[in-house]
């Protein structure tokens, strides 16, 4: 089969690979018809996160065919159409009982942190991802979601990761009725983030970027405000500014390890890696948003330091929340979003490529090229 090859920072390729077997009796393996180069396999993609390895499969966003089961799953069959939440996770263990499935104890012998990812480094347990012909998907009665008829394809491979976890990310900011949001980041993950700040009551939601077609994408897809971080001297400021002196009620990091915007963070956390990635954004996060306030986090960060004004959210009796989302436990709610028409993931599709232009997908979309706000990949069946 053909499958994304990761050879090093900045250079990725597509090689022939062995099909993947059932190695487990609760294996399914799932023929890809969509996969999606995510703004966090950038980071794998730049070298930013710890054991990556050479030879690695990226993609934990993708939807497919079941093509084989394991002789223990009950409830997926073959020929069921699935979208595979990129977390993995048992169903069963002390976490995974209280729906924190990103954080599932049985699937990643890496980490006591985070649970298990497709495509995602040995730190999330070295499985292979699905930007690929074929994907073993594990604890298959458990995460694979059947598709409704109804439900458009390109629709259905967002919901396996960016919007559920923009929704989660809104989610985590305990919005109130006629709250003010702010969202850092203009790219997938912050523009559903923007979205499902509107579903959750906001008055008034900003987004800050600094790539024009960005900002102009945000402004038609979210319906929001926005603010241009390089026109700006002192975030803060300027945030309280727009906000009576007061500052934001709820303050959301789309970013994460990769943020531009100040020097000294970019020089220790993205080219020198003495921490793990630059905080810039967390630190325009606490102190832009008002006292008492929400600050929720979903940018990736590289284990395991980071430089962070924690005096700052502590005097200002600040509320932290974090996590990867899980996506299992959005979904319902998600996808009855979508098919009553209040939102269409799809439209911030702007590239489909064949999954053989992956290396050219990776560039678009890490260099900013071609208003690129996400790329779907499509394996020859796909095509055919």
């Amino acid at each position: 089969m053909l499958a994304m090859n990761y050879r090093g920072p900045y250079r990725v390729r597509v090689d022939e690979r062995a099909e993947p077997e059932i190695e487990h009796p609760q294996d399914a393996i799932v023929r890809v018809t969509r996969s999606c180069i995510c703004g966090s396999d950038l980071h794998l993609y730049h070298g930013l996160v710890p054991d990556t390895r050479v030879g690695t499969t990226f993609g934990h966003e993708f939807t497919g065919v079941v093509e084989q089961v394991g002789p223990d799953v009950q409830r997926l069959k073959v020929g069921d159409r699935v979208l595979v939440p990129f977390n993995i996770f048992c169903g069963s263990c002390f976490f995974c009982r209280r729906e924190l499935f990103s954080n599932c104890h049985n699937v990643n012998p890496e980490a006591t942190a985070v649970g298990g990812i497709f495509g995602y480094s040995h730190t999330t347990g070295g499985y292979a991802g699905g930007q690929a012909e074929y994907v073993r998907v594990p604890m298959a009665d458990i995460g694979p979601t059947v598709l409704p008829p109804e439900l458009d394809e390109d629709d259905a491979v967002l919901l396996t990761d960016v919007f559920p976890t923009g929704y989660q990310a809104a989610e985590m900011g305990s919005i109130q009725e006629g709250d003010t949001v702010v969202v850092f980041g203009a790219g997938p993950v912050g523009l559903f983030a923007a979205r499902s700040a509107w579903f959750m009551g906001a008055g008034r939601v900003i987004v800050v970027d600094h790539v024009e077609y960005r900002l102009a994408f945000a402004r038609t897809f979210a319906h929001c405000e926005t603010v241009d971080f390089k026109s700006v001297d002192d975030m803060a400021i300027h945030i309280k500014k727009m906000t009576d002196g007061l500052g934001a009620d709820v303050c959301i990091d789309c970013v994460g390890a990769e943020a531009a915007g100040n020097f000294a963070q970019t020089l220790t956390g993205v080219k020198l890696k003495l921490q793990g990635g630059a905080a810039t954004v967390l630190h325009w996060a606490i102190n832009s948003v008002r006292k008492g306030g929400h600050v929720s986090i979903v940018g990736v960060y590289g284990p395991t330091f980071n430089a962070l004004p924690i005096g700052n959210a502590v005097n200002k009796g600040l509320t932290l929340r974090m996590n990867q989302a899980s996506v299992k436990r959005h979904l319902p709610r998600l996808i009855e979003h979508v098919l009553a028409g209040r939102i269409r993931p799809r439209d911030i599709i702007t590239h489909r490529l064949p999954l053989e232009e992956v290396a050219e997908g990776y560039h678009l979309f890490s260099s900013k090229l071609d208003d690129c706000i996400k790329v779907v990949l499509l394996p020859p069946s796909a095509r055919a």
